[in-house]
């Protein structure tokens, strides 16, 4: 299976200005496998789909994803066109992820979508999508949604345009086992990995669908010095079940290595790099992404 690595900017990313297009020439010239834009509403990080079309624009080989984007309070057919826009544009590149979005009511307010609503949403709304690429006219019939024959073109280059999801919860799991084509989870181990992989697949199995071996990630934090009070609070509320909190947030270069190779070995081969701080403008990226690419590409296999 093929190990590929690519990097995420974060919801913190300030790379909304001509910055960004010096970044993304980088990782073109580096051949980093891929780059992933956040979603956050009230930061300074760019809104995913533009991003990825301004990016796409000036890279040939560079694949594009979002990590994620939040799907319930948008158009689902608009959405669909734009993306199936997009994929033919970048000639394949498109890598989707969606998100039922962050607990935070500020954010939830752009989307005008109750928390409680948001999982039904979901699930309609990406059924809605996957329709529009792939059938002539669609038909559909939910408690949110209905369409008639409705027509969608373009359909994406990439068939089927394939649909990753993350999240480590039960419920979690059990949405990427229904519905998902790849699963990218973040803030997990290898044992994680190892002990849901099993759950998604049988997920999977019931419902007639097979999440294919070697679309298994995960999405890595990582640091290059001692992780900040206020993260390791953070994650040790959101992990709780954990004795090693800073596990989740490798320290240099050669604890990031050495945990990608964990999860390599328990069936891994998907990774978004991500560093918790963020370099120095521009040329700070450069410098760090030219560090990352002398240590991680010859994984890439």
């Amino acid at each position: 299976m093929k190990v590929r690595i690519g990097y995420g900017l974060g919801v913190r990313t300030t790379l909304n200005d001509d910055s960004l297009g010096i970044v993304v020439d980088a990782l073109e010239r580096l051949r980093f496998d891929s780059l992933w834009f956040s979603e956050r509403i009230g930061g300074e990080a760019p809104e995913p789909l533009v991003a990825m079309s301004f990016a796409a624009g000036r890279t040939t080989r560079l694949k594009l994803g979002m990590s994620v984007m939040v799907l319930p309070g948008r158009n689902p057919v608009v959405l669909a066109k734009q993306l199936a826009t997009l994929d033919r544009l970048s000639n394949g590149r498109l890598l989707p992820a969606f998100g039922l979005g962050v607990a935070d009511p500020h954010e939830q307010q752009a989307f005008g979508v109750e928390r409680k609503d948001r999982a039904k949403i979901f699930d309609e709304a990406l059924a809605v999508m996957r329709a529009c690429w792939t059938d002539e006219a669609v038909t559909f019939h939910g408690e949110r949604f209905r369409y008639d024959g409705l027509r969608v073109q373009p359909k994406p280059k990439q068939q089927p345009l394939e649909v990753w999801l993350g999240g480590i919860a039960p419920s979690e799991l059990k949405r990427v086992g229904r519905l998902a084509d790849g699963w990218l989870p973040s803030f997990v181990t290898p044992a994680d990995v190892a002990a849901a992989r099993p759950v998604i697949e049988q997920v999977a199995r019931e419902y007639n669908r097979e999440v294919p071996a070697d679309h298994f990630g995960a999405l890595i934090p990582y640091a290059h010095g001692p992780l900040p009070d206020a993260l390791m609070a953070g994650l040790a509320a959101r992990r709780p079940d954990l004795d090693d909190i800073s596990a989740l947030v490798p320290q240099g270069w050669d604890q990031l290595l050495a945990l990608i190779d964990s999860f390599v070995d328990v069936g891994t081969t998907k990774f978004v790099v991500l560093p918790i701080t963020e370099p120095a403008g521009a040329q700070g990226w450069i410098d760090e992404l030219e560090s990352a690419a002398q240590v991680l590409l010859p994984r890439q296999t």
